[in-house]
């Protein structure tokens, strides 16, 4: 899993998803509030039809909102998330996630997270609601 533009707790904290590393998730950047991350679709991405699993387009997104939610350093769950599937991409796509930060309370944070294919079709997009701890990551 390659880093840029991550502070090290940040980075450090997405290197500890073992989700992540398993699905092949790359985090390309991360700031405050903000996340983008890579997966190139595999044959083990893919259900029982043969396409890509909706669990392996949720779970890229889903990482980025972890990376983007927990950026602050403070430590952040997530609360609801919900997805719409757009669109499947093939064995060898490239995926890239963002999610962005809407809204920054003192206990929660609004995230919208996209999924989309280097050639930029849209394959989902979702809402994130974290909840906000009091602790900070090591």
């Amino acid at each position: 899993m390659e880093t840029v533009a991550a502070d090290d707790a940040i980075a450090q904290f997405a290197r500890q998803d073992a989700l992540a590393q398993l699905l092949g998730i790359e985090l390309l950047e991360a700031g405050p509030g903000f996340a983008r991350a890579a997966m190139t679709v595999g044959p083990h991405h893919l259900n029982s039809h043969g396409i890509l699993h909706g669990g392996a387009i949720f779970s890229l997104a889903d990482f980025c909102f972890a990376v983007a939610c927990n950026s602050h350093g403070q430590a952040a769950f997530a609360l609801h998330v919900d997805i719409n599937f757009l669109a499947t991409a093939p064995v060898g796509a490239r995926l890239l996630a963002e999610a962005t930060e809407e809204h920054l309370g003192n206990r929660t944070g609004l995230y919208h997270m996209r999924v989309m294919t280097e050639e930029g079709t849209l394959i989902a997009a979702c809402h994130g609601m974290a909840y906000r701890r009091r602790e900070h990551l090591a």
